[in-house]
């Protein structure tokens, strides 16, 4: 779970937490009820889903 701070974003959210902006489409996956959002306002509880290593994201998913 992740509390948003006025101004964030799904890519910054992602950065912050992931280490890579590339992890914003699981981000928004995750939280489709929010997806209306481009900035947050302060205090919106987002999930944060497990993801794949960044040294596994780029292959398919039978490779993985």
């Amino acid at each position: 779970m992740y509390q948003t701070k006025s101004g964030d974003m799904f890519d910054y959210i992602a950065y912050k937490n992931f280490g890579d902006c590339m992890y914003t489409q699981e981000l928004m996956r995750a939280n489709r009820d929010k997806l209306n959002n481009f900035t947050f306002k302060s205090g919106v509880e987002l999930n944060i889903p497990t993801v794949d290593s960044a040294e596994n994201i780029n292959l398919p998913p039978w490779k993985r």
